[in-house]
């Protein structure tokens, strides 16, 4: 069970002024990373002395990571917490987590007691999803405190799909010795119901009701959890409760909306909404989010009547068309759906739009429509031409009309020769209909004019590899590609996949690794599990087969390697695969 409210965008707006976990080192509330710092200036040598004012003079030029290092190098000849502090302040501002989280680390070595370090640390944890160590630090600054973001945190770990497990037993031994610390109480209610324990969540959230200082999330949690559970009776009341003692806390009011939507009184939720509206000066966002929640309750002409007025205003938001568009079509209303996705102006969510309506188009036995409406979107959006046609090329192979989608393809071609998405466009064409040789003409076709061509050379590299046979053709072609784009994932999966077929399987497990951890498809699980397996690692292939199997349907090439390699095969498909770590770099082999 996960808590949440609805809506993010909900929540940031409806939030504001309450309680947030700070996500990033910019937490630390200063405006001038210098302003506060402590003066230091006695106890030094010339050595010294000079470091410390080249670190000033930096600070001063705004070379915030020349600043932090100098007053760190200082700081480990003098172990001065003034100069822990300053360091740490400048390193805030050089956008450098792991300088940091260094000069952090250091401030709290030399001063345990401080809570500064131990904010930036915790916010630094949360990055990385690091929750417990968030939640240790964040708990070493509840013994100071009494307000320790814990909630907030505990709230953040929910929406992330954190494991809660550990980070409940930690908040049960807080509790047990704090039990008077609400912030802990409301966060260990959560986690508890997160956990799917709502009966402890909720007598817990209950005693704390008779505290005259009980915070509005006391309510709110328990309403929200009683509307989960389908509950709506006792997600009112607790609602009406919460509105009795914090009358202006709009979550409590958008909770009590749900709750009344959910029930199917719509004239109550309307009531609710119109409020949150007129308390929130209308905001394009809050009646997005609103129009939303009407949409999740099956309410749509709710969200209609809610996203109408968008229209007339200057800055419409792309959601609002988008929306709307999706409400007409559900309704069978193919032209007015039409009508509001043609509306959404180049940028974010144009692509979308078009695809989604030409998609309604052939779905309605309209295919020449959607054909007639794309050719006269690339007229009147020649920067998108490109895209739109490949919606089209889609629109054609779907109807398989196959034969007119590649001759329209070669027209845009002819008469604009120097576009290179086109002929890469040919190119894939060509690989899916196994053509290989106009494939790799398209692709040096590419690669003569663009000789850095990241996507190019991996493409072609990959399929000189993969396809037909030719390793050390291909090898340069992909080496070059890493070099050009050395975090892509798609050229790490390419650069470890031919090295294992040139017998240097060991060379190639850390790029393949990386390439799984940064686009974990079954294609890259397939070859790290073979690589893994080639190398010794048996149990860590076959854990990595058993989650892609789980983690992915269909999963043709997890299945072609079963068939090659049928030890493999996970052992009993009830095993825990979280057991093994395939990315774990403690290997009993060492890598090249």
């Amino acid at each position: 069970m996960r808590i949440r409210l609805i809506l993010a965008s909900v929540l940031a707006l409806l939030l504001a002024g309450c309680q947030n976990a700070p996500t990033t080192p910019n937490a630390i509330p200063l405006d001038d990373p210098m302003e506060n710092a402590p003066p230091v200036t006695s106890g030094f040598d010339a050595e010294g002395l000079s470091s410390l004012l080249l670190a000033e003079l930096a600070g001063q030029r705004g070379d915030y990571r020349r600043a932090a290092e100098g007053y760190l190098d200082v700081n480990e000849r003098y172990a001065s917490p003034a100069l822990a502090e300053r360091a740490t302040l400048a390193a805030r501002y050089a956008d450098d987590s792991a300088l940091l989280e260094r000069t952090a680390l250091r401030w709290q070595e030399i001063d345990n007691d401080a809570t500064t370090p131990r904010h930036a640390l915790a916010s630094l944890a949360v990055q990385r999803g690091d929750w417990e160590t968030a939640l240790t630090q964040r708990l070493r600054i509840a013994d100071q405190e009494p307000e320790a973001d814990l909630a907030a945190l505990a709230e953040l770990a929910i929406e992330q799909d954190a494991d809660v497990r550990p980070l409940l037993k930690t908040l049960h031994d807080f509790v047990e010795r704090h039990p008077r610390h609400l912030d802990a109480q409301l966060a260990t209610a959560q986690l508890e119901a997160a956990n799917g324990d709502t009966e402890a969540a909720d007598a817990r959230l209950a005693r704390l009701t008779d505290i005259a200082e009980a915070p509005a999330e006391v309510w709110l949690t328990r309403s929200m959890i009683a509307l989960h559970n389908g509950n709506l009776d006792d997600a009112r009341r607790y609602a009406r409760q919460g509105l009795e003692r914090f009358p202006g806390d709009s979550r409590l009011l958008l909770t009590q909306a749900q709750a009344h939507l959910a029930d199917g009184d719509i004239e109550a939720a309307d009531e609710d909404v119109e409020r949150l509206l007129a308390r929130h000066d209308d905001t394009a966002s809050l009646r997005l989010a609103l129009a939303q929640l009407y949409l999740d309750a099956a309410h749509p002409d709710g969200a209609r009547r809610i996203l109408l007025p968008l229209l007339d205003r200057d800055d419409t938001p792309t959601a609002a068309y988008l929306m709307l568009g999706s409400i007409a079509e559900q309704a069978g209303e193919i032209d007015n759906a039409l009508l509001y996705y043609r509306q959404v102006p180049s940028g974010e969510g144009f692509i979308e739009a078009r695809a989604q309506a030409a998609k309604m188009l052939v779905g309605a036995d309209r295919a020449q429509d959607a054909s007639a409406f794309l050719r006269i979107e690339r007229l009147r959006h020649p920067d998108q031409r490109v895209a739109l046609l490949r919606i089209e090329l889609d629109v054609l192979d779907a109807q398989g009309q196959r034969t007119r989608a590649d001759e329209l393809l070669d027209d845009a071609i002819a008469k604009t020769p120097e576009v290179t998405e086109l002929r890469f466009q040919h190119a894939m064409r060509a690989y899916h209909q196994g053509n290989l040789d106009t494939m790799e003409a398209d692709l040096r076709t590419i690669i003569e004019r663009e000789p850095d061509n990241a996507e190019a050379l991996n493409a072609l590299g990959y399929t000189l590899s993969n396809d037909m046979g030719r390793h050390q053709e291909a090898l340069p072609l992909i080496e070059k590609a890493h070099r050009l784009e050395p975090d892509s994932p798609a050229i790490l999966d390419s650069l470890g996949w031919v090295y294992f077929h040139l017998d240097r399987a060991q060379e190639a497990l850390p790029y393949l690794r990386e390439a799984y951890r940064g686009q974990p498809d079954q294609e890259v699980a397939a070859h790290l599990a073979e690589v893994l397996a080639a190398t010794g690692r048996d149990d860590q292939a076959r854990a990595l087969v058993e989650e892609a199997i789980q983690r992915f349907s269909p999963h043709p090439l997890i299945d072609d390697l079963l068939r090659r390699h049928p030890e493999l095969a996970p052992a009993n498909e009830n095993d825990a695969s979280s057991n093994v770590d395939p990315d774990s770099t403690r290997d009993t082999e060492a890598s090249s």
